[in-house]
């Protein structure tokens, strides 16, 4: 894994899907590219129950530590869940799902701030 200096929040985020086991772990920094928010995180589940697991713990950890969700989408569907923090957002996918919709090849121009391939 590669890792790169990561904003406090984003950490703590990127600590609770790696505590799921979530797989393929991309941050991007999209500072300069994007005006809507800083990075994305990028990680797949094994299935729809896992990427809705990796959404609501990230969720739980975050509201623990005083950092609070603006945004939401698909939760309760567990195929591309989506958190927006802000500052990042948070991409979690069904691995069909995350190959058919492609979001590191859209942003290929943004620096990999972290990447695993677990």
């Amino acid at each position: 894994m590669v890792r790169k200096a990561l904003p406090e929040g984003m950490q703590a985020a990127i600590d609770a899907i790696e505590d799921l086991k979530a797989q393929r772990l991309v941050v991007l920094d999209l500072r300069g590219l994007n005006d809507a928010t800083d990075f994305f995180v990028i990680a797949s589940g094994t299935s729809d129950a896992h990427v809705r697991g990796i959404a609501e713990s990230v969720i739980e950890k975050m509201s623990r530590q005083g950092f609070r969700t603006h945004h939401i989408e698909g939760i309760t569907a567990g195929r591309w869940v989506l958190l927006d923090f802000v500052d990042f957002v948070i991409h979690l996918f069904h691995p069909e799902t995350r190959a058919f919709y492609q979001l590191e090849r859209l942003w290929n121009d943004a620096p990999e701030l972290l990447t695993s391939s677990s």
